[in-house]
């Protein structure tokens, strides 16, 4: 849970200062705010597409898994101990996502939520920005992106907590393809329907 939380804190982090940054680059530049906003609808369909991209390849990783890990029995001939069963799965090592195995998948994430785009945010800091207030900049930032972080973090835990009781039964193999296809669906929405 720790581990998750501080991959989630990172995310809306670098999700709202992606934001900032481009704010303060139409600032320094004195872009409009329509220019801004096109901008913002780039990034945003960007990031959909590497977000239904991503969630592809690790549904087909966690189909490659899966597979990979269910058990079936063979029987064996030994010259020494006669013929016997053997059961066993095709996965060379034991695999534990939560080990020492370096995963791309925090860093897909960060990099997608930077792209992804905080479009009332940058409404928002030009305000200030155009009253020549940069207490009032900062502490706009501070706040939203306090809101921001909290709320995903929020949502993070409670759904963390939610799903540990939940069973998948004899689909439990295939965790990993199931959440690549919820992914990939998250994404895939995000452009049909333009949230």
């Amino acid at each position: 849970m720790t581990k998750t939380l501080i991959i989630t804190i990172s995310c809306g982090i670098g999700h709202v200062l992606g934001s900032v940054l481009l704010g303060f680059i139409g600032i320094g530049f004195g872009l409009a705010l329509k220019q801004l906003e096109l901008f913002e609808t780039f990034r945003g369909d960007l990031a959909a597409w590497v977000l239904t991209g991503f969630g592809i390849a690790y549904a087909v990783w966690g189909l490659r898994v899966g597979l990979r890990a269910k058990e079936h029995t063979h029987d064996h001939d030994h010259q020494t101990k006669g013929e016997h069963q053997h059961s066993h799965h095709h996965l060379s090592k034991h695999v534990h996502i939560h080990g020492d195995a370096k995963s791309l998948t925090p860093w897909m994430l960060f990099i997608i939520f930077i792209l992804g785009p905080c479009e009332p945010l940058i409404p928002i800091l030009m305000y200030p920005a155009a009253q020549g207030s940069w207490e009032l900049l900062l502490l706009v930032t501070l706040a939203f992106g306090l809101v921001t972080t909290l709320t995903m973090t929020t949502i993070v835990w409670i759904l963390s907590k939610g799903f540990v009781s939940f069973s998948l039964g004899k689909f439990e193999p295939f965790i990993h393809t199931i959440a690549g296809l919820l992914i990939a669906l998250s994404g895939f929405a995000i452009l049909i329907l333009g949230l």
